[in-house]
């Protein structure tokens, strides 16, 4: 089996692409792109770049993967930009490489969910089975866990951190990092709870929950730095799994984190 390629389609000399690779109408494919078996790219589409998309991957048209970053800094270093396995990536999506004032490289990675006009700027850390939502627009550097949903037209600042199974509402303005299984909303985002529907749905047990709750109370519903009361937590929390995934988000923050808008207006939710 041979890659299907339009006719109207523009593949550059130096473009690698596996067998069953599909190029629709009129996209363009550069010349130092590979194309991972089972990737199907839409029509209109532009993959550019010094870009690698993992297989099985589905690019609709007019979507724009791989090219220049929009950084002033960006002076046409040969950065890249690795995709995962099983991504889909909607239409006018934009995802572009890295820059030399980070680490070269934007990385995303599995069975992610791009939707229609999303952006994931220079720099950025992707991981897999995320949703990120029509209009949501990632700054640069910002990394993002595994299992996120980010809500329509939410907007994160660069360099913040999206933790595991975090759950951002629609139009939020995320300015600083989002713990671990928790729920934020507003401009600036605030923290509202803990993705409780998220977490029975990913099997955790009613004990892992528990200790979830309990370490959420002592990290942001008792005065002091997160980062100390993280250092302090228990051992019969620290038993678990998630809650040592908490402590160790906690400690590697540099921008701080989101915090409750008040305890009475959130308790009732943690």
């Amino acid at each position: 089996m041979t890659a299907v390629i339009h006719p109207s389609a523009i593949v550059y000399s130096g473009a690698e692409l596996d067998v069953d690779v599909e190029v629709g109408p009129y996209a363009i494919v550069g010349a130092n792109v590979r194309l991972a078996s089972g990737v199907k790219i839409g029509s209109h589409a532009v993959v550019d770049g010094y870009t690698t998309v993992g297989e099985g991957t589905r690019i609709f048209p007019f979507a724009s993967v791989g090219g220049a970053p929009q950084d002033l800094k960006y002076h046409g270093e040969p950065s890249t930009l690795v995709i995962g396995q099983r991504n889909v990536i909607r239409e006018y999506v934009t995802l572009h490489p890295g820059t030399e004032s980070g680490e070269m490289t934007t990385i995303i990675g599995d069975e992610n969910l791009f939707m229609v006009s999303s952006h994931v700027a220079h720099d950025c850390v992707v991981g897999s089975r995320n949703v990120v939502a029509n209009g949501v627009a990632l700054a640069g550097h910002v990394h993002v866990g595994d299992g996120a949903i980010i809500g329509g037209l939410a907007a994160i600042h660069q360099f913040s951190r999206i933790g595991d199974m975090a759950m951002i509402s629609g139009g939020s303005m995320v300015p600083k990092d989002v713990p671990p299984f928790a729920m934020v909303q507003g401009d600036r985002a605030k923290l509202r709870g803990i993705n409780l529907i998220g977490l029975k749905r990913a099997g955790f047990s009613r004990e892992e929950v528990s200790a979830i709750k309990k370490a959420y109370r002592r990290l942001f519903f008792q005065k002091g730095n997160v980062v100390e009361l993280a250092k302090s937590l228990p051992e019969e929390l620290l038993e678990f799994a998630a809650v040592r995934r908490m402590q160790t988000f906690a400690l590697q923050t540099r921008r701080g984190f989101i915090t409750p808008r008040s305890i009475a207006d959130t308790d009732d939710d943690i």
